[in-house]
C-alpha cells in the first residue's frame, strides 16, 4: 500500500492532474535546492516524489488556486 493514500490526498487538491502538477513541482524544488521541510528520517518515503506528496498530506503544503 502506498503512504499517503490518493484518497487523503484528494481531499486536500480537487483533482488528480493538480494533485501531480503540485507533488511535481515540489519534488523539483527538493532536487534543485536540497531544502526539506522535515528531517529525512521523518519521511517514510526514500525519492522526492513520495517525500512531497507526504509534505502535503501533512498540510507542509499550501496550494493556492489562481482565479481566471
Amino acid at each position: 500500500m502506498l503512504y499517503p493514500s490518493i484518497d487523503k490526498l484528494l481531499n486536500i487538491v480537487d483533482s488528480k492532474y493538480m494533485l501531480v502538477h503540485v507533488a511535481s513541482k515540489r519534488s523539483k524544488q527538493m532536487l534543485e535546492t536540497s531544502h526539506y521541510q522535515l528531517r529525512i528520517s521523518e519521511y517514510q518515503s526514500k525519492k522526492d516524489i513520495g517525500r512531497a506528496l507526504e509534505e502535503l498530506e501533512q498540510g507542509l503544503i499550501k496550494v493556492v488556486k489562481k482565479d481566471k
